[in-house]
Formats: C-alpha cells, sequence, structure tokens
C-alpha cells in the first residue's frame, strides 16, 4: 500500500482545499464545528454545491453523477471535508438509496430518482429494521402482497433514521414465505405520502429527534415500483450493508475527533499538569495508530472493490469501537463544558471563543455513538462473521 501521496494527488488535494475553503458557507462551517444538527435545507444547500462542482456522489456511476476517482481520491476528498468541518453528505441518499437504485433499478427508476436524491431534492429514509428483526434482518415479518398492478403492504420498521423528514424509503419487505428466511424479500421504493403510512419518533439518550417507527397499514405501492426482481431483496441487501458498513468506519471523522483531542491535551499541558497531559497524549497516540491502520485497511476495500480485499465486518467492527473511543475522550478532556448540548455561544462574537470550540456537543456525540456498535449489523454479528469466514478456510 502506498503512504505516501504522488504529485497528482497532492495537486488534487489542493484542487479540493481550494474548493471547499471558496464554496463552504460560513454558516454551515460553523454548525458542523459546534455539532450542531444540521437542517434540511442546511444540508439540501450544500448537496447543491456540491452537485453543481459534480462532486455530490463521488462513488457513484460517472453516467449517474459519480466522479471516477480512484479509491485514495475519494479517500483524500473525506479527510479534506472532515479537515474543513464540511457537512457530510446524506448517509441515507448518497450511500444507501443511489448506490442501491444505480445497481439494481430500471433505466426509468434511475432517471427520475438518482439526480434528485444527489441534490437532495428527493429525501430517502431505510426500511429495514423491525421490532423482532435488527441484526437478524432475515426474520423481517412487513408483508406486500400483489394484488394487481399494485402491492399492498402491512407491518412496521423501527430505527428509522429522519423518516419524519423523508420523502421516500427504500423497504425490505417479505413477498413470499419461504423454507429459508433470505428467500422470499423484495425491495419496494415507498413514498411516504401514501396513506396508511404513520410516523412516530423515539426520542434519544443525546435528546435529539432522528429515529422513528414507521407503521405501514394497507399501503398501496404501485407495482412499477419494485425495485430489481422480486424475491431477490436478500442479496441486494446484503450488497448495500456491505457498502454500508464501509461507509460506518468514518475514519475521516474519527481522525477530526483525535485532532481535538491533541489540542485539548495541549492546552492541559499549557495550564502546567503536565501528568495528565502525558496520559491523554500516550492514549491519543494509540488511537492514532489503530486509526491509521483501520483507514489503509478500508483503502484496500475500496480499491478492491468486492474482488477479494478485506471484509467490510473488520470495517464496521474496528470503526464504531474507534468512534466510540475517541467520543470518550472527547468527553473526559473536556471535563464540564463537554455536557454543553446548546453551543451556539461557544463562538462568542468577533469570532473570539469564550471556551474551547474542540468541547462541542462532545457528551451528545459519545451518547449517540454507543449505538454505533449495534447500528449496520451489530458488532457481535460482524465477529461471527468474520469467524465463520476464518474458520471455513
Amino acid at each position: 500500500m502506498q503512504l505516501r501521496l504522488s504529485d497528482s494527488d497532492l495537486a488534487f488535494r489542493d484542487q479540493v482545499r481550494a474548493f471547499l475553503s471558496r464554496a463552504l458557507p460560513a454558516d454551515l462551517r460553523d454548525k458542523v464545528l459546534l455539532e450542531q444538527r444540521l437542517s434540511r435545507d442546511d444540508l439540501a444547500r450544500w448537496h447543491r454545491i456540491l452537485d453543481d462542482q459534480a462532486w455530490a456522489a463521488p462513488a457513484w456511476p460517472v453516467k449517474w453523477g459519480g466522479t471516477g476517482w480512484t479509491g485514495l481520491q475519494q479517500n483524500i476528498f473525506r479527510e479534506e471535508m472532515a479537515a474543513a468541518f464540511a457537512p457530510e453528505p446524506l448517509v441515507q441518499n448518497i450511500n444507501l438509496a443511489g448506490p442501491l437504485i444505480a445497481n439494481f433499478g430500471n433505466e426509468a427508476q434511475k432517471a427520475f430518482f438518482l439526480p434528485a436524491v444527489r441534490r437532495l431534492d428527493i429525501w430517502f429514509s431505510q426500511g429495514f429494521s423491525e421490532p423482532g428483526a435488527g441484526s437478524d434482518l432475515a426474520s423481517l415479518r412487513t408483508r406486500a402482497r400483489l394484488e394487481g398492478d399494485r402491492y399492498v403492504v402491512d407491518g412496521q420498521k423501527i430505527w428509522s433514521t429522519d423518516a419524519q423528514l423523508s420523502d421516500w424509503m427504500f423497504c425490505l419487505v417479505r413477498t413470499a414465505q419461504e423454507a429459508r428466511p433470505q428467500k422470499g424479500l423484495t425491495f419496494l421504493l415507498i413514498d411516504m405520502r401514501t396513506p396508511g403510512i404513520t410516523v412516530r419518533p423515539i426520542p434519544t439518550i443525546d435528546g435529539d429527534h432522528y429515529l422513528n417507527e414507521v407503521f405501514f397499514d394497507g399501503v398501496e405501492v404501485p407495482a412499477d415500483n419494485l425495485l430489481g426482481e422480486e424475491g431477490r431483496g436478500w442479496d441486494y441487501a446484503r450488497s448495500l450493508l456491505a457498502h454500508e458498513r464501509i461507509g460506518i468506519a468514518r475514519t475521516a471523522l474519527t481522525r477530526r475527533r483525535l485532532r481535538r483531542a491533541r489540542h485539548l491535551a495541549e492546552q492541559i499541558e499549557a495550564q502546567g499538569d503536565g501528568l495528565a497531559a502525558r496520559d491523554f497524549r500516550l492514549r491519543i497516540a494509540a488511537l492514532e495508530v489503530e486509526l491509521r491502520a483501520l483507514e489503509m485497511t478500508a483503502l484496500r476495500a475500496i480499491q478492491a472493490d468486492g474482488t477479494g480485499g478485506p471484509d467490510p465486518s473488520v470495517l464496521k467492527l474496528k470503526g464504531t469501537e474507534l468512534q466510540q473511543a475517541s467520543t470518550e475522550l472527547l468527553v473526559e478532556l473536556g471535563g464540564p463544558l463537554a455536557m454543553v448540548r446548546q453551543t451556539e455561544w461557544l463562538l462568542g462574537e468577533r469570532e473570539h471563543s469564550l471556551a474551547p470550540t474542540d468541547t462541542a456537543a462532545a457528551t451528545a456525540t459519545y451518547f449517540q455513538l454507543r449505538a454505533a456498535s449495534i447500528y449496520g449489523g451489530s458488532n457481535e454479528i460482524q465477529r461471527n462473521i468474520l469467524a465463520r469466514k476464518l474458520l471455513a478456510n
């Protein structure tokens, strides 16, 4: 693995930095800096800026708005976005719905959805987990029966991120009862304005609302909204989950948090507490070594593109552990200031911070990321997947 950037990659990095310096709105940067939740309008504005540059969906097929960048260039882009405090593109649109439709949708679906998904004119949510089907996704019970030219959907989904804001849901449903639970699953694209859909909020420990329960009561979905082939949903879901697990590693954000932790440790040392600073520096260094190894593994996975590279389960497992460790470290370093949730006052006036912005919403983020080792397939499941593959060889 090449660790040193080539001249062309360095030039690409400079191009990304120049674009972000020029195009990133200051108000969006400040919200990301202070770990504030962005509104739909905020995210849509940034998506459109990226799309006007043809950079909104780097990993997509070039025909549908992808950049054709190498895996290393995509990684550079993510790192520079995080370092500049640019908003992350909406995961359920760019990392999930877009690749799902681009890979398995028909031409009419691609033409209708993909441009709007890139620009956030359409906001997608994910319909996977159910009260009795989380990491054991194949046991899902939401049913869809074909009646003439439409499917009728009954059931319930849970933990659906931003379903209260979404226009559409890519939803995994059961269309047939087979001996193996993985059989008989199908993807439908469901308009969230359809009668019979009820969305209920699930408050979270960090004080925010982004998770939801979604109920389907006789919801009629046109048969044209079938994604791919009926009964192939499990195959499509596995492909999507592998893609999601690479993204869940979120190495660029962890690096940004460790950079903040290092800055806080320097402040502690400057205040005369050298012993505490030394302890924190050692912990930061250990996490940075682990993160660097994970970044190289993620890069190999991107470059392999499903042809024998590292298992995505490794990235999900280690990536979420590092996210949790880095946020725990920020909470310890921040002390009482890490408890602040409304962080606007930290900036003060005239760009003079009243307190270190490195601690912004650290405790809320720590609480939120306790779930990182569960969503996308729990880390226990990932260990089982890896163990089975190792024992099979």
